[in-house]
């Protein structure tokens, strides 16, 4: 986590919030723990105090809370209900859960308190969206707004090639570097969730765009950045938040709605359960450790599989 991250999530919170959310951040540090999730935790416990600091009085909370150590379980409860009325029930289970940790953390390691707040506040129940998958149709089209040899072209097909071909998620191919690309093996080094390394074979299309795209990077201002993906102006990276805009901007130009790379990711499990492709394969290629994640993924189109199954079965036409 970068210094301006931390200074913009605690710039604004009182100071006892302020100060152990520093300390709480060197220690997931130090037990190196991902960007992303250490972001996710800091956002959500910073989120915590600023909803106590704006609306205890709206809601007649008991008591004050300019110190972490001093909030209680009707606190936690009424920003998880907050959560839910303003956000999702989704987005409030995953600041529960990192709001667990936080005063686990608190708890265990620094020993202020002696019970945490969130011990008796229940999980909020979710509902499972099903996440369409992409037709190859709707994906050519979106390949098609990126012709053109210009370097926001090249880049941006070569892009969404990876998600389609390997079902990899957001932040694993928005945070590639130039090494992590094999052109000689066809393969790319993604590093995933929990500092879980994995290698992917990518296909002749792929790798054609790929290495188009290297070409015209060699020409770039910043191509002597490590990053893979380059912004089109300037010297610096375009970061996954930079992909996700970009996707849902040629989603919005071919005509496609709701684009974003986690919908390649369950068209990817689709197509793999589709052709009989094994389970356990399928885990160790998109980085999974619960057998729960493919069943989860590609499971809005489920039915079409089990009907394609049946119909290849052939049950009841032997008679």
């Amino acid at each position: 986590m970068t210094a301006g991250y931390l200074a913009r999530l605690t710039g604004d919170l009182p100071k006892a919030w302020a100060i152990l959310l520093r300390d709480w951040d060197r220690s997931l540090r130090s037990g190196n723990y991902p960007e992303t999730t250490r972001y996710n935790y800091l956002l959500a416990a910073s989120q915590l105090a600023r909803y106590l600091g704006e609306h205890l009085a709206e809601i007649g909370a008991r008591g004050e809370a300019p110190d972490p150590t001093e909030v209680t379980r009707s606190h936690v409860e009424a920003f998880q209900a907050w959560m839910v009325q303003t956000r999702s029930s989704s987005t409030a289970l995953n600041k529960h859960k990192a709001l667990q940790q936080f005063f686990k953390w608190l708890r265990d390691d620094e020993e202020e308190i002696d019970r945490s707040p969130m011990d008796r506040v229940k999980q909020p129940k979710t509902v499972q969206k099903l996440v369409p998958v992409i037709q190859d149709e709707d994906t050519a089209r979106i390949l098609s707004t990126c012709k053109g040899k210009e370097f926001a072209q090249l880049r941006d097909e070569a892009i969404i090639r990876l998600y389609c071909n390997t079902g990899a998620r957001l932040a694993e191919v928005g945070n590639l570097t130039l090494d992590d690309i094999d052109m000689n093996t066809d393969s790319v080094h993604y590093h995933g969730k929990g500092s879980k390394d994995r290698r992917m074979r990518f296909g002749p299309r792929t790798g054609r765009a790929l290495s188009r795209y290297l070409r015209v990077r060699d020409k770039h201002k910043g191509a002597e950045l490590p990053e893979l993906w380059l912004a089109d102006r300037g010297v610096r990276r375009l970061a996954p938040n930079g992909i996700k805009l970009m996707l849902k901007r040629r989603g919005c130009a071919a005509g496609v709605a709701h684009v974003h790379a986690h919908r390649w990711r369950h068209t990817f499990a689709h197509e793999w359960k589709r052709a009989g492709g094994d389970s356990g394969d399928l885990m160790l290629l998109l980085g999974w450790t619960s057998d729960d994640m493919p069943r989860h993924y590609g499971a809005s189109a489920a039915a079409e599989r089990a009907q394609e199954t049946h119909v290849r079965m052939g049950i009841g036409e032997n008679v």
